[in-house]
């Protein structure tokens, strides 16, 4: 399994970071891997609110189908995706702090069948991917701004 964990402060409040993160189509602004993403069906954010997400990774296009398993406003989100080689969980935890808040991102995306061989070398790749969705994730909460 290729895990990757970071910490996010912003100056937002904990209530608009989590409904950010909670839209998950808004990836597509921060995760550099995400080409577009969109709620499917109208969907608001929720429990069980459904955001198709089409990844560009080593020159393929991969749709995923993230729903929404957890939702605590305004405090944690999981959004869960399965395909037939991957599922990725992404855990979204939101603390208010005095300046704004602390956004806690857990990903994790697990190889499934022959593919859990190369598990390894992935989670080194899965890392760098993080570390560049994480970045622009800290571009996106630097200020408050009218998605979230």
């Amino acid at each position: 399994m290729a895990r990757f964990r970071d910490t996010i402060a912003s100056p937002m409040s904990a209530e608009d970071a989590f409904d950010y993160m909670a839209e998950f189509s808004n990836v597509s602004a921060w995760d550099p891997t995400a080409a577009e993403a969109h709620p499917i069906g109208g969907n608001d954010a929720g429990a069980g609110a459904r955001f198709h997400v089409l990844v560009r990774w080593l020159g393929r296009e991969i749709p995923l189908e993230y729903t929404t398993t957890d939702y605590e406003r305004p405090r944690r989100v999981v959004l869960r995706a399965e395909n037939k080689t991957t599922v990725s969980e992404d855990t979204i935890t939101v603390e208010p702090t005095d300046s704004g808040c602390e956004i806690h991102y857990d990903a994790q995306l697990t190889l499934k069948g022959a593919l859990r061989i190369v598990d390894p070398l992935f989670g080194l790749a899965f890392k760098r991917l993080g570390n560049d969705a994480a970045a622009g994730l800290r571009r996106e909460l630097a200020e408050p701004n009218e998605s979230g």
